[in-house]
């Protein structure tokens, strides 16, 4: 809240009769709108610009000869526990690719711990240097049909719901329960039919998607073709743009692009590691692709920034104007979005910002509660006596899988992985303490050759997820996870060739995220060792246990037919 002293000095600053804060000096100033660019100074006063188009004074100043300032960028749906480190740690990691402000689903946490891992989310988002913004996460069991650490209802979110950090509910994912008005999907609904609703409806057209939107829900994330996109635009959605470390759509929703769209459409990155954020960027890749094929810059970083804020209902940002908040990605170049540095309201980010901020205490270290498995755990029986299996298949890039089919070998230890025709074993491990559940299935997309990768990321009730040539490498990955208290690791010949320990709440590392990117290299490096040809094989291994995305899944309870909402028999 701005007092009245603060906007007195904003105000006498604005015309010049004295010093802003901070002025930046001689930098070139992006029109999101119009496209024109003008050589101006940029004084701010507390969290405010306060002048533009002028020559300014400041008490401190800044020269940005030969540097352009664009509003800072907006990650419009994300879950930063994907980014396998704290949400402190991610504000160290993205802040300064020009990402001020990051609207999350708790999602992951709140599927583990509950309450308490929205408690810790908004706790971090409290004293966090970028705006992190907090959509209540609204499917806490995503479904009926796989074993979570927690459940929430209506009555669990509203405590959170006028928290300064809270915008609306996340993703409505059990489109389903809403088509089909299950009574604890429309308790949510109701109780945000004020607020911002996010949606989460991939390939749902027709009258089933007329059917969600009449909930209110107002965005979605899931389109993955221009076709899909542009039925969704049509009839009043807003689409956000996503290219993330495992989910790609960025190149099919190019088309969509235009002049006249750009107001409804917005970017998001659901979700990147460490890794691809070191080597690739954040959404100033995204921003960078986009400009790289032609698209007017202009438009693109309206897209990133006052489009995405309009979309979210956030009023004071995402123009570089006077009374708007000083939100600045200053760039070395602007048609290659290379962030020279940053402004995030109104201050530089420099290391010593990050060191102010204070600590909070992991949380969730004891969530691991699954029990050490033999190799016999991971036999599977053939369907009805027969060899023919359903398979499911998954492609690079893509979140969605595919219903394939095999005939593989049956000996005395059950249906066996075909390596000939790239068709391993995948089971799921329930890891909550809750049932011991295990289900069984096959996949095919991965290449390996031998060996099995393991993840206490499994999306989105985070059970433990693995795949595997064999019976006897699955329970030795399995087994140090639990030892670990949650991660990823590959094993081999009954060995641990790599890992990365994901205590708090089997999702994030304590370690800085520096260290995290360094060990996903190793990963990915001992994944390929086994013959994984997939760019992103931890991901996509966490992907396989998500049942509200087509078409086959596989979960604690056995395999899903997502078309039909209803298990394999």
């Amino acid at each position: 809240m701005t007092d009245s002293k603060t906007l007195t000095s904003m105000i006498q600053a604005g015309k010049g009769a004295q010093p802003a804060d901070l002025v930046l000096k001689n930098i070139s100033l992006l029109d999101v709108i119009s496209g024109n660019i003008t050589r101006t100074d940029i004084a701010i006063v507390a969290d405010r610009i306060v002048g533009t188009h002028a020559s300014y004074q400041g008490k401190k100043e800044i020269d940005c000869t030969g540097k352009w300032a664009v509003p800072g960028f907006i990650d419009t749906h994300l879950h930063i526990e994907s980014s396998l480190v704290t949400p402190l740690e991610f504000d160290r990691c993205v802040l300064p690719h020009g990402v001020t402000t990051v609207i999350c689903d708790p999602h992951e946490i709140a599927n583990v711990l509950g309450a308490k891992g929205i408690e810790y989310f908004l706790s971090c988002a409290e004293r966090a240097i970028m705006d992190i913004r907090i959509n209540l996460s609204s499917c806490v069991p995503a479904t009926a049909h796989e074993t979570s650490g927690a459940r929430l209802e209506i009555d669990d979110l509203l405590p959170y719901a006028g928290h300064e950090k809270v915008i609306g509910l996340a993703e409505m994912m059990n489109f389903p329960g809403v088509i089909n008005t299950d009574p604890d999907i429309i308790a949510k609904l109701a109780a945000f039919q004020n607020a911002h609703m996010d949606g989460h409806a991939p390939l749902l057209s027709g009258t089933d998607l007329n059917a969600y939107l009449a909930a209110g829900i107002r965005t979605d994330h899931e389109a993955t073709s221009a076709k899909e996109a542009l039925e969704k635009l049509a009839k009043g959605m807003a689409i956000l743009i996503r290219e993330g470390s495992v989910s790609k759509d960025l190149n099919a929703l190019s088309e969509i692009i235009t002049p006249d769209t750009a107001s409804f459409l917005a970017l998001c990155t659901d979700d990147r590691n460490p890794l691809d954020i070191s080597e690739e960027g954040h959404v100033d890749e995204l921003i960078r692709r986009l400009i790289g094929k032609g698209h007017p810059p202009h438009l693109i970083y309206r897209i990133a920034s006052i489009s995405a804020a309009r979309i979210f209902g956030l009023k004071d940002r995402g123009l570089l104007a006077p009374g708007w908040r000083a939100d600045i990605a200053i760039l070395d170049d602007l048609k290659d979005c290379r962030v020279s540095s940053v402004i995030s309201a109104g201050r530089p980010v420099t290391d010593a910002l990050f060191d102010q901020r204070q600590t909070i205490p992991p949380v969730g270290l004891n969530s691991m509660k699954a029990k050490p498995l033999s190799s016999p755990a991971f036999e599977m029986k053939p369907l009805h006596g027969k060899n023919q299996m359903p398979v499911i298949g998954v492609k690079p890039g893509l979140i969605i899988t595919f219903k394939e089919e095999a005939t593989l070998a049956v000996t005395e230890k059950g249906v066996q992985p075909d390596l000939d025709q790239d068709v391993i074993k995948v089971a799921v491990v329930e890891r909550h303490g809750i049932n011991n559940n295990i289900g069984h299935g096959f996949v095919t997309g991965f290449g390996l050759k031998s060996g099995a990768i393991a993840s206490s990321v499994g999306h989105d009730s985070h059970n433990i997820t693995v795949i595997g040539a064999n019976d006897e490498d699955m329970a030795a990955a399995v087994n140090r996870l639990i030892e670990l208290k949650g991660g990823f690791c590959v094993a081999k010949d009954g060995k641990i060739l790599a890992e990365l320990a994901l205590p708090i709440a089997g999702l994030m590392s304590e370690l800085p995220f520096e260290d995290v990117a360094r060990t996903l290299e190793r990963l990915r490096e001992a994944a390929h060792s086994l013959g994984c040809t997939l760019p992103e094989p931890f991901l996509q291994v966490a992907f396989l246990a998500l049942p509200v995305i087509p078409h086959l899944k596989m979960t604690d309870r056995g395999l899903f037919d997502v078309d039909r909402f209803d298990f394999v028999s």
